[in-house]
């Protein structure tokens, strides 16, 4: 992933970043104590750089965590929960079914960015967006549109 700009936002453009995120957080101070940075890449999606690391991302011009945010930055709202089972094909890329989620936030609304978790250490796996509810994530069918996951280009590039 080529960085093609980078910038420090403005104080009123952070605080609507931070705005938007802070629900998320147990410690919000930790995102308004920061320096934030916009990174727009040749690949589609702008990153923000959290005190140097690239912990959130812009998709639909709506802010949200990389995978390495919600490692970072720990958010407890919005988390699908899968089994052992389904890691291996959630960090290959594959969307969310739902024979394999354990548990997911009943608040998660059809549309929402979400943050895909494994069962036994609740690790972050992937980044996706909610195709049903919370409540209806059990059963047949798929249940999540994978977007960023540990592996893809986004990841890559933020090693690197």
């Amino acid at each position: 992933m080529k960085i093609k700009s980078r910038h420090h936002l403005k104080g009123s453009d952070a605080r609507k970043v931070i705005a938007k995120l802070e629900s998320f957080l147990c410690d919000p101070s930790l995102l308004r104590k920061a320096s934030l940075e916009m990174a727009v890449s040749d690949e589609g999606v702008d990153l923000i750089f959290v005190n140097g690391r690239p912990l959130i991302m812009i998709i639909e011009e709506q802010p949200f965590f990389t995978v390495l945010g919600a490692i970072e930055l720990a958010p407890k709202k919005r988390l699908v929960v899968v089994d052992a089972g389904a890691v291996r094909f959630v960090v290959n890329g594959a969307d969310i079914m739902n024979p394999g989620i354990v548990s997911a936030d009943p608040e998660i609304a059809a549309g929402d960015l979400v943050v895909v978790v494994e069962e036994r250490h609740k690790k972050p796996l992937a980044i996706g967006r909610a195709l049903i509810p919370g409540t209806e994530m059990r059963g047949e069918g798929k249940a999540v549109k994978s977007i960023h996951h540990v592996g893809d280009l986004i990841w890559k590039g933020l090693e690197g």
